[in-house]
């Protein structure tokens, strides 16, 4: 049995769509066990992540991609944070005040963004969730008490 029969038959992957029609899309949100999860096609290459923000649940799908310190990153629209796309770290830029001339440096705040792999089989695109155990931040966003917590707030246009 090929590697690309034995990931066609895995019940861990879920089928987002035709490459074609995420290609053309560019990004495709899609609830997938239990999870809501962002795909991205970028410069020829698919991303997937959790739908929202780690920091404060922000819907990341329309966010702005940018090269950042080297790394691709999409960056959140609600408070611009910025996350990578291949690895879910959160990235920020700051100086030391107490240097005389203080330069502006990039840092890393972890992996705080749960990201999953993107497999391409016979022209389709599927997802296979993350195997990172342990809690990261974005895994709060995609709890059943954040879903009772947010369907109790008004939608954003009445606020």
């Amino acid at each position: 049995m090929s590697a690309e029969e034995n990931i066609e038959e895995s019940p861990e992957r879920y089928f987002i769509g035709k490459k074609e029609d995420v290609i053309q899309a560019k990004r495709v949100s899609k609830f997938v066990n239990g999870r809501d999860i962002l795909v991205i096609y970028h410069e020829g290459k698919f991303y997937a992540m959790d739908a929202h923000c780690y920091h404060a649940g922000g819907l990341l799908e329309n966010g702005d991609i940018e090269e950042l310190n080297n790394k691709l990153c999409i960056v959140c629209p609600s408070h611009k944070y910025k996350i990578t796309l291949a690895e879910g770290e959160g990235i920020y830029k700051a100086s030391n005040p107490k240097e005389k001339n203080p330069i502006p440096k990039w840092f890393s705040k972890g992996i705080k963004q749960r990201v999953h792999t993107v497999l391409e089989v016979g022209g389709d695109i599927f997802v296979k969730m993350s195997e990172v155990r342990g809690w990261i931040e974005s895994d709060y966003y995609q709890t059943e008490k954040y879903r009772q917590e947010k369907a109790m707030c008004p939608p954003d246009n009445e606020s």
